[in-house]
């Protein structure tokens, strides 16, 4: 089957949907630790380092594998490679729910981390082969937007689950629809996304190496690294913890506030791709749309870590709508290595992103273990606030870093 011969329902039913099934679920396993904090914390005796720890599993497993994803997408394909890893999530689901102890509990959360890794580059690998070029960040960004479902159905539905069941329950659920999602990957999504003519798998690795040197690549990394880094560990937990011990909720605000915050990732999602569409159409560089993002960013964060507003909601929706604007480097990185390479320039930058989301989401709960927690269990605002300014320090360097001088800035501008 050829790119010409998918229409555009065909386009949205055989490679959009399936693979946005395996992202929705995705971004469910990354973001679902912020309800479930407490549950976790009073039922295995968590501190925050080991809270953050144990759900930073997910993300240094997911980052371990990018490299060897990026070579097996180009070579075999992204619906072979994707069927086979959410079989992996599923397994890693029922572990994790099956599970009696902290140890079994962080292999269970890495064997998702594993299973989900493929989530987005898959999806990325597909797309650029089935979707024309000129509407790939659009696309890209209305696929990015599903894990702000993803990241939604995390919080009030899963919080309304756990009034019927427990957390075991939930993840004996997410299970099944695991391994439903790998089955319709398998059967329904076309091939022909794989290199026509493969190098050598040396080859293919060798040429990995390259990316890793490329000046333009590691321009963008610091980033997208802590631009969605710093976004997914507070989002996808340190958010929860810091709206119970700090703006002191209830349970059921905090799911809200969070429900709140990731239906803005989702329209920000997509609204990013239509404007960076929007900019390049006219000549301009949407590097800025991708700074100016991050600058709001930081004074979201700079809003939320001075209590301007404790029990509000704004400081969180707007989080939520401009925090992953980084990931326009993805797009960037695809035009600036080729059809042919984009899955392993992805993967090489996604390893780099979860990698830094691992230590990020550890280090803030390391942070805030530096102060004891009161009578209810709860850390004070001083802990939280000193975790969440160092996130900001290393944002604001990144922007530094990204607008240097250097030969490389104006192919930066050209292919963002």
């Amino acid at each position: 089957m050829t790119a010409v011969a998918l229409r555009p329902a065909q386009l949205f039913l055989l490679v959009f949907l399936p693979f946005a099934a395996g992202y929705f679920l995705s971004f469910l396993f990354r973001s679902i630790n912020a309800v479930i904090a407490a549950d976790l914390t009073r039922d295995l005796g968590l501190d925050a380092s080991s809270l953050g720890l144990l759900t930073a599993a997910f993300f240094i497993a997911f980052a371990s594998i990018q490299l060897p994803l990026g070579v097996v997408l180009d070579r075999y394909g992204a619906a072979r490679v994707q069927s086979l890893l959410l079989t992996i999530a599923a397994l890693g689901s029922l572990i994790f729910a099956l599970a009696d102890d902290i140890l079994t509990l962080s292999f269970g959360r890495a064997l998702i981390g594993l299973g989900c890794a493929g989530g987005l580059m898959a999806a990325f690998k597909a797309i650029m082969r089935w979707f024309p070029a000129e509407r790939l960040a659009l696309v890209n960004g209305c696929f990015l937007s599903i894990g702000g479902l993803g990241a939604m159905s995390a919080t009030q539905p899963i919080e309304l689950m756990l009034t019927f069941t427990d957390w075991r329950g939930v993840f004996l659920i997410l299970a099944g629809l695991s391994l439903a999602s790998a089955v319709s990957i398998f059967l329904f999504v076309p091939r022909g996304d794989a290199s026509e003519s493969p190098s050598a798998l040396a080859v293919q690795v060798r040429e990995v190496g390259g990316i890793l040197t490329d000046a333009l690549f590691w321009r963008f990394a610091p980033i997208s690294v802590f631009g969605m880094g710093v976004t997914m560990s507070i989002q996808g937990l340190w958010a929860g913890p810091w709206l119970l011990d700090v703006a002191a909720l209830p349970r059921e605000d905090v799911a809200n506030r969070l429900l709140a915050m990731a239906g803005a990732m989702a329209i920000g999602f997509i609204g990013t791709g239509y404007l960076s569409d929007f900019l390049r159409a006219r000549g301009v560089s949407s590097i800025h749309l991708m700074a100016a993002g991050t600058v709001l960013t930081i004074l979201t964060l700079v809003a939320i870590l001075l209590q301007a507003d404790p029990t509000g909601w704004w400081h969180w929706i707007l989080f939520g709508a401009v925090g992953n604007v980084t990931a326009l480097v993805y797009p960037a990185l695809a035009r600036h290595f080729g059809r042919d390479a984009a899955g392993r320039a992805n993967t090489a930058n996604t390893m780099l992103v979860f990698a830094g989301t691992f230590a990020i989401q550890y280090l803030i709960g390391a942070i805030i273990d530096f102060w004891p927690r009161d009578e209810t269990g709860a850390y004070p605002a001083i802990a939280y606030q000193t975790a969440f300014a160092a996130t900001i320090a290393c944002q604001i360097a990144s922007l530094i870093w990204l607008f240097r001088p250097g030969p490389d800035l104006k192919s930066a501008l050209r292919q963002l």
